[in-house]
This record gives C-alpha cells, sequence and structure tokens, in this order.
C-alpha cells in the first residue's frame, strides 16, 4: 500500500539481481514522494503547506513545484474542473459520507468560497506558494499518484528497464511491452461494478491510462448518488454514473484527465482530451443500459482479438 492505494510494480529483466535492487530503490522512491505529496501524513511537505495559509509563503520543493506547476496548467486547461485547492470541498464531503449526513446548502456554498487555484499565490522564481485563507487546503488527489508512476517508470528507463508497468491504485504508466506481446493488456470496469469488465481489453506501451469512477465513495441523497468526484465549480459531487478512461502520454495527464472528463459535459471532455494528445472512453450506465462516448483515437488501443470478461 502507497498513498492509501494498492501500488504494484512490474518489470521484465533477464538479471533478477538487477531487477530485486530496482525494485526496492523503485519502491523507496514512492515512499519518498509520497513524503512530499500525501495529505494523510501530517509531516509530509503538503500537509507544511497547508499549515501554513493564512500565515506565511511556502518554499517549495523542486518536486512539489514541478507537481503545481503542472496541477496550475491543468487548472487552466480544465476551466477550473480539475482543482488542488479543492480541499476544502475533500474534507467536507470525507465527513459527510462518514457520518452519513448530508451537508446544509448553506455549507456547502461557504466551503466553495474556499476552494479556486486562482486565489492561492505561487512565485515559480522564488519557488514559493501561499495560501491567503487560513481554512484553504490543497489536495493532490487526481494527479499525484500517475505523476509518481511516471516518475518510478522514467528512474527504470534511466537505469536500463525498458519493459515495466507501475499501476498506483488504478493509475497505470508502462514503458514497453513484455517479451515478445504488442502490448500490455489493461482491463477496462464496467460502472458500478468492482469486478466486471468490458469484453474487450486496451493493447498499450510507453504510455498511462487511468479510469475515474469509484463504486464505494459516494453519498445518497433524496434518491441520488453524489460521487466523491467532486465539481469545484458547484461544490458537489458528480451524478453521472460514468466511468472515464483515459489513455495519455504521461501519468500525470492521463490522471487529471479523468478526473476533468468525470466533471465537464462530455463534448468538453472530448475536446479537452483531444487538445492534449490522449484518447478518452466514458461509460456511462442509463436505465440499466451502458452508453459509450469515446474521442475517435480510442479505437486505436483496443486489442484487436477478443479476450473472455473476467476479472481485473
Amino acid at each position: 500500500m502507497k498513498m492509501g492505494s494498492a501500488f504494484n510494480l512490474i518489470i521484465v529483466s533477464n538479471d533478477s539481481n538487477k531487477a530485486n535492487d530496482l525494485a526496492r530503490k523503485s519502491y523507496a522512491l514512492v515512499d519518498s514522494l509520497s513524503h512530499i505529496f500525501s495529505n494523510y501524513d501530517s509531516s509530509s511537505e503538503l500537509s507544511k503547506i497547508n499549515a501554513s495559509a493564512g500565515l506565511l509563503p511556502y518554499k517549495m520543493s523542486t518536486a512539489m513545484l514541478d507537481l503545481v506547476q503542472k496541477s496550475q496548467y491543468a487548472y487552466i486547461q480544465s476551466k477550473g474542473a480539475y482543482d488542488i485547492s479543492i480541499g476544502p470541498l475533500s474534507s467536507l464531503w470525507r465527513n459527510a459520507r462518514k457520518a452519513k449526513l448530508f451537508p446544509e446548502a448553506s455549507t456547502v456554498l461557504a466551503t466553495k468560497k474556499l476552494v479556486g487555484l486562482n486565489q492561492v499565490k505561487i512565485n515559480k522564481r522564488l519557488g514559493t506558494i501561499f495560501l491567503p485563507n487560513a481554512n484553504m487546503q490543497l489536495d493532490f488527489g487526481g494527479i499525484a499518484k500517475g505523476y509518481i508512476a511516471q516518475w518510478v517508470i522514467n528512474f527504470l528507463k534511466a537505469n536500463g528497464i525498458q519493459q515495466a508497468l507501475v499501476d498506483a491504485g488504478g493509475d497505470i504508466v508502462m514503458s514497453g511491452p513484455p517479451l515478445n506481446q504488442q502490448g500490455w493488456l489493461i482491463g477496462v470496469n464496467l460502472p458500478e461494478t468492482t469486478d466486471q469488465l468490458l469484453n474487450k481489453k486496451l493493447q498499450l506501451s510507453n504510455c498511462s491510462v487511468a479510469t475515474s469512477g469509484d463504486v464505494f465513495q459516494f453519498i445518497e441523497y433524496k434518491g441520488v448518488k453524489y460521487s466523491h468526484i467532486i465539481n469545484p465549480l458547484t461544490g458537489y459531487g458528480v451524478t453521472n454514473l460514468r466511468n472515464v478512461t483515459i489513455v495519455a502520454k504521461t501519468g500525470a495527464t492521463a490522471d487529471w484527465l479523468a478526473t476533468a472528463c468525470s466533471i465537464l459535459p462530455i463534448k468538453e471532455a472530448k475536446q479537452l482530451a483531444i487538445s492534449h494528445q490522449a484518447a478518452l472512453l466514458i461509460t456511462t450506465l442509463k436505465n440499466g443500459k451502458l452508453v459509450f462516448e469515446a474521442s475517435p483515437n480510442f479505437k486505436n488501443y483496443w486489442q484487436t482479438t477478443n479476450i473472455i470478461q473476467g476479472k481485473k
């Protein structure tokens, strides 16, 4: 378990000692990056930034500055649909799910006013970040795991491993395909299920894939399910029963696009994915039937032969 999720690593090598050594170093790298970006670790750099909210600018590490800049880019490109300043809303809804109490509209509105990356002061020259309100919080859910997985793949490539896959809680980054295969075979979950897959798989290499949608984390109110994926522009969880799968060049890009495209209208989601040379599949459950929406390039990633439906 890393960053609250299962973290799996596959290395293809004819030197088992080298593979074992690099695996240990990879997990140590994951731990060091988690200590920067985790909001579950009270001593992490992220926790220190959040603790300095309303007080002083915080001098960021190189890795933190890099991810903050990527997150700022994602915020701009998604027109605010992806927003790392969503921390106060994340906490509000996490507590609501635990208590099984739907928050008052006035509480959601007041909390939403604390959210908006445009309010955060980022000085790239000095490498500092300042959250002007003491109740503001950053949350890297939706980008950090993909970013870390990509870092591991880059580390392995730099050490001579050209065939590897990292699965960071469903955010998957891979280099070359294993042995004589055409690509890594990746299953895509059906909406509202934990173990049912589409009856064909993705065949991928040298890219990343991320799927949003979680059947466990939601709160139901007046017959409507509100997902753990929060729309920062409304303050509420999305209510569409939608799984979003993104294939992109890097882990961070696939990760944030999957979140943003879960929030945006389908037409805008397609445009956003295509503008980042990514492929998008949206699987929606409507009246018990599956409805598929995809960017034109997504068909390029399906495996050409049929695969028997099974568990991931």
